[in-house]
């Protein structure tokens, strides 16, 4: 191999960021497996069990194929390794071939090295890239050219389906190395998304004036949010719902329409409960901090609101502040002494004298409560029997 080629090597490995001596040393293995399979030179062998070693002058770029054996002297705890130059005539050709494949191979596996050191920092980020292929088993979405990101059908929401160059934004979950290229996985379920599609849209949020300290989420469905803010003056919640929703909007588009609750956060756990369950109207928070639940009592009129479609807004809620909840309604908690008649009442409202008990069907009974309680006469008798 000539000095020229030896140059032009070393040049192409600090364009590309390669180690040129470790390169020189796959391009030197390369070589004797190369002449391994050469039977002419393997004729040449005195041993066809011998090893053969190929040195490149790291100068001048002269080759040596050496034939390995070993003598076994006197002593057998001390073997002697002798090397017999078998280099042919033919010994450029072969390096020339071997170099070929060595470069290419070390041009890829640098690519992949630097592709997995540029984004192994951005586990946690969010990223913007076009859909390639969607089909049952993955989603392979194009970050920049040559780098695709895979998105597993779990980390899909289920009303979610992606049409052939579509722009989309997702949350990376995990970059690893891998024998072809590295692996970069993302997903459109984590909560994480949300807080960075937030911090997109949000300037307070980026600035961090306002803090995202909590999410939680049903993907495809329904989020909510709590949100604070570092400085006095400025409404972390409108902030985030941006000026006639305009903020909060971009981020529900993203995720397709699915609705998202910001609420005011609060380092107070039943303050924090109660805001949670917005938009229901809560009465009254009771938290236990040894069984870390909170009991809520809400007015009768706000009970399904507050419980939400089979539960969601109570479950998003228990996620969102990490308390367990049990939500009761005003007539509920009187019913099993929760209460007293002054207590169950709203501050600054008045007793309106119909009985307080919510049927089975979810609706306050119409019918007038007796004198001195708050319960008609059907319902006194199954307060009294509780």
């Amino acid at each position: 191999m000539s000095s020229e080629l030896m140059d032009a090597l070393k040049q192409l490995a600090r364009e590309k960021n390669i180690d040129e001596y470790e390169m020189l040393d796959k391009l030197e293995q390369a070589i004797g497996l190369a002449y391994h399979r050469n039977p002419e030179l393997l004729e040449a062998l005195e041993d066809m069990d011998n090893d053969l070693r190929v040195s490149i002058d790291r100068d001048s770029g002269r080759i040596h194929v050496f034939e390995v054996f070993r003598e076994e002297p006197e002593d057998p705890e001390s073997p002697v390794i002798k090397e017999v130059d078998v280099t042919p005539a033919g010994v450029s050709r072969f390096a020339a071939q071997a170099a070929k494949q060595v470069i290419t191979q070390s041009i890829r596996e640098a690519e992949r090295e630097t592709i997995y050191d540029e984004y192994i920092d951005r586990v946690g980020e969010s990223v913007t890239g076009t859909v390639q292929q969607s089909d049952s088993r993955y989603t392979l979405i194009k970050l920049r050219e040559g780098v695709e990101a895979l998105l597993p059908p779990n980390e899909q929401p289920h009303n979610e389906r992606y049409d052939h160059n579509q722009r989309i934004k997702a949350y990376i979950t995990e970059v690893r190395k891998t024998s072809s290229e590295p692996a970069i996985v993302v997903s459109r379920t984590h909560p994480g998304l949300i807080r960075r599609l937030f911090e997109l849209e949000v300037p307070e949020i980026y600035d961090g004036i306002v803090e995202v300290k909590s999410v939680a989420r049903e993907p495809g469905l329904r989020s909510k949010v709590a949100v604070s803010s570092r400085e006095g003056g400025v409404d972390p919640v409108g902030a985030c719902v941006g000026p006639k929703g305009s903020r909060v909007r971009m981020v529900v588009s993203e995720l397709r329409g699915e609705r998202i609750d910001v609420v005011p956060w609060n380092d107070d756990p039943a303050t924090f409960v109660g805001n949670s369950l917005s938009p229901a109207k809560v009465q009254s928070v009771k938290v236990d901090a040894d069984t870390h639940t909170a009991t809520v009592i809400v007015p009768d009129d706000q009970l399904s609101l507050a419980i939400g479609k089979e539960g969601q807004n109570a479950r998003l809620a228990a996620k969102l502040t990490g308390w367990r909840i049990d939500i009761k309604s005003r007539a509920q908690a009187v019913d099993s002494g929760l209460v007293g008649l002054v207590d169950s009442e709203t501050p600054g409202e008045e007793f309106d004298g119909r009985c307080v008990a919510v049927t089975s069907t979810g609706v306050r009974c119409r019918n007038k409560a007796r004198p001195g309680g708050v319960h008609c006469g059907v319902h006194q008798k199954e307060a009294v029997d509780k």
